[in-house]
């Protein structure tokens, strides 16, 4: 359902995030990350000078290139617009996030290198997103793929390892029903395993 009708109101800020991910020809992939911060009304900074209602104060851009065990090769950031002339000058720090694995702790990661003084706060805010993003767009297609190429040899999919989104959220918590049916070696709580009725519930699963 959408939220029940407001209050009335007045707009005075807009801030938009999008993240695309993208398969590159080499076999990698990027997650490119797109922030803007827009008002409503013009103000003055110290800066920049005037900035006119709909002109970004916030205007930063991210790509990671990732692998397919989510681990970074490359960081590429650009700050287009931002309050201060020397808010690009902390860009080469998140450098630092190069060799890091998307996963467990990537949080507190991304925290120890590009956190406080140390980075920007709106690009490390979108790193979170980021890692969601790099899951929603490898996982399911190698998933996909993996059940489409099992299917051609005529025989059952199987998954192995631990499944990236295992206690990730609550839909794949390790003891709940998803993970019981589609990955009943990580399954944690106390009803014997089924297995997955046919590689279509295994790819949805992957999917969702």
């Amino acid at each position: 359902m959408p939220l029940p009708s407001p209050a009335p109101r007045t707009h005075i800020h807009a801030r938009t995030v999008r993240l695309d991910g993208y398969r590159r020809a080499d076999g990698l992939w990027d997650i490119e990350g797109h922030l803007t911060d827009v008002k409503s009304y013009g103000f003055d900074t110290e800066q920049r000078g005037h900035i006119e209602p709909g002109d970004p104060i916030h205007d930063l851009w991210i790509r990671v290139t990732i692998d397919d065990h989510f681990t970074i090769h490359a960081v590429d950031a650009a700050t287009v617009k931002a309050p201060f002339t020397t808010c690009g000058g902390i860009l080469p720090n998140f450098q630092r996030l190069v060799g890091l694995t998307i996963g467990r702790g990537w949080t507190r990661a991304v925290k120890e290198r590009v956190g406080g003084t140390e980075g920007c706060t709106h690009l490390a805010e979108i790193m979170g997103p980021v890692a969601t993003t790099a899951f929603q767009t490898i996982y399911p297609l190698l998933a996909r793929e993996k059940a489409e190429r099992a299917k051609a040899e005529g025989r059952p999919v199987r998954y192995k390892g631990r499944p990236p989104l295992l206690d990730m959220c609550h839909m794949f918590r390790s003891d709940g029903d998803l993970v019981r049916r589609h990955w009943p070696d990580h399954y944690t709580g106390g009803v014997q395993a089924d297995p997955p009725s046919n590689d279509r519930d295994a790819r949805q699963a992957a999917a969702e």
